[in-house]
């Protein structure tokens, strides 16, 4: 009985896993933008997409920080955070690069 147990319980993890994956998956996007240089609260720098959505990252290194670069990223909405910039969805970014 205790093994019955023990089985069908790491399949019910394995199956949450699994499904908590293939979500994450789901929720990346990518899209091209350009870097701006925001005056807000102190200043920081933002991403306005091509399609005119404002993104606020949560980790744009610095080679990136640069007013007008125009970068293709692959990012995932932080829904659960708040921002004091109140400027755009927080996102963190995953891969970026400079587009020429």
């Amino acid at each position: 009985m205790k093994l019955l147990v023990k089985n069908i319980f790491l399949v019910t993890i394995v199956f949450i896993l699994s499904i908590s994956c293939s979500s994450l998956e789901s929720d990346v996007k990518f899209t091209t933008g350009t870097v701006k240089y925001i005056s807000l609260e102190g200043g920081f720098y933002g991403i306005t997409t091509d399609d005119n959505k404002n993104l606020d990252p949560l980790n744009l290194s610095k080679e990136f920080q640069v007013d007008g670069k125009r970068i293709y990223f692959k990012y995932v909405e932080k829904k659960e955070m708040a921002s004091f910039h109140m400027w755009g969805v927080i996102i963190e970014i995953l891969e970026i690069r400079e587009l020429k």
